[in-house]
């Protein structure tokens, strides 16, 4: 995944649980669950902007982007299914 969320520490930092804050921003628990588990594959600016009211942090806070390693190709072995 190229975008991480990092919900579970800002939770953890303000000592909030997931039900709280699915409380506070009016969000149904299992919808902020996948967000919370990097499932979700987009998320409205409305959500990100009551997420960020709720636990007063700026969206950076909440989105990290991890470069994907670059997978190169291996030479064959010698002798490995080759004749």
């Amino acid at each position: 995944m190229a975008i991480a969320v990092k919900l579970d520490d800002l939770l953890h930092d303000r000592r909030m649980t997931l039900t709280e804050l699915a409380e506070r921003i009016g969000m149904a628990l299992p919808n902020l669950s996948i967000l919370k588990t990097g499932k979700a594959r987009a998320i409205r600016f409305s959500t990100l902007e009551a997420i960020c009211d709720a636990l007063s942090c700026q969206p950076g806070d909440l989105l990290r982007f991890e470069s994907e390693p670059v997978e190169r190709e291996r030479p064959p072995l010698a002798g490995k299914g080759t004749r």
